[in-house]
């Protein structure tokens, strides 16, 4: 078998990222927990429009969440994490494709910001996996906590009748829950509290953002 260098990785970080970014999921393939929805009650404009807001931000956050894993897959030394890693972006990018897809039935679109929260998230998960492998797995865990809470919120804001969208959101809450669990048991380092105040602020900023374009 073929061994690959630096070059190689790179190369593939970089493949990643535009399949990320550019190429739309078959939507045929997808397996979405909105799938299984029997009741397919029109939503009015106004739910409509508060729906589309709430999963482009959600949309967001799958793309910084595999921009911050290839980051970590990026730097990582051990291999058994870089695995964890890898095993978790591809269960997020389901989540990407579920939120894309929602977005497509709501008849809105992605945030335009999308590079840039793509890229800061790789830059970001990157830089802190020069730290160690723990301190990947501790921002991961922190990161996943977050996004729970964030999930609880906009589950609490979704439209009453806009079930296919809250099934979303519940798988992908579960997931999230999960990975943090996953985190924690392959020894993630707990990070400082100012740490977990930046990443904070800056996910309000993201959030935000994306919330309007």
């Amino acid at each position: 078998m073929r061994s690959y260098n630096s070059t190689d990785h790179f190369l593939s970080h970089i493949d990643k990222g535009l399949r990320t970014l550019l190429a739309k999921p078959i939507t045929k393939n997808i397996s979405s927990p909105a799938d299984k929805v029997k009741n397919k009650a029109e939503l009015d404009e106004q739910d409509k429009k508060i729906s589309a807001r709430l999963m482009r931000v959600n949309h967001a956050g799958e793309i910084a969440a595999q921009g911050l894993y290839h980051g970590h897959m990026l730097i990582a030394k051990d291999e058994a994490i870089k695995q964890k890693f890898k095993q978790s972006a591809q269960e997020e990018e389901a989540h990407l494709n579920w939120c894309e897809k929602r977005l497509t039935e709501l008849q809105d679109r992605p945030s335009v910001f999308a590079p840039a929260w793509y890229l800061g998230s790789y830059a970001m998960g990157a830089a802190v996996g020069a730290f160690g492998d723990k301190w990947s797995l501790g921002f991961v865990s922190e990161t996943e906590k977050q996004v729970v809470k964030h999930l609880d919120k906009h589950l609490s804001r979704l439209p009453e009748n806009d079930i296919k969208s809250r099934e979303v959101l519940l798988k992908m809450r579960e997931e999230e829950a999960m990975h943090d669990k996953k985190a924690q048991a392959a020894g993630a380092y707990e990070l400082p509290q100012p740490a977990k105040t930046i990443m904070n602020a800056v996910s309000k900023v993201m959030t935000k953002i994306s919330y309007w374009v």
